[in-house]
């Protein structure tokens, strides 16, 4: 099948397709005597599998750790559920992250009291230390 095939069976767009091929995620398929791509029917399979991986957020790396543990059928699934684990820890503390951020947005938003620019408690907040990463703003001021 053709990539445009290819990316219709799976959903996904045939330049991220072209993007696979380059990391290694997705073998070069062979090429057609008119030089077209000639993908397989398992490359459908593997496409999904690394969209939905990264639907789920997992890094191209984890990806290309689960695509190996996945063609090693005798191994134990030790290694996927660690990489799995971890990934759900890093997954949580995201959402603790973007839990703060909303929190300070907020904060910030229910200052507003509307008026001129020069009081604007959203444009103040910006140029503060951020309370969300712990690292001071390199704005000192709001300057347009």
């Amino acid at each position: 099948m053709k990539i445009g095939e290819l990316a219709a069976a799976t959903g996904c767009h045939f330049e991220t397709i072209r993007y696979y091929e380059k990391v290694g995620l997705l073998p070069k398929p062979q090429r057609t005597a008119s030089g077209y791509r000639a993908y397989r029917p398992g490359d459908i399979a593997r496409v999904r599998f690394i969209t939905r991986g990264r639907a789920l957020g997992f890094s191209l790396d984890e990806i290309r750790s689960l695509l190996h543990l996945s063609e090693s059928p005798n191994l134990a699934c030790g290694e996927v559920d660690a990489l799995a684990r971890q990934h759900l820890v890093e997954v949580r503390e995201k959402l603790a992250q973007l839990q703060r951020m909303e929190a300070e947005l907020v904060a910030t938003i229910e200052r507003c009291r509307g008026g001129q620019r020069a009081t604007c408690s959203v444009l103040e907040s910006l140029a503060q230390e951020s309370p969300i990463a712990g690292k001071p703003s390199t704005v000192h001021s709001p300057v347009f």
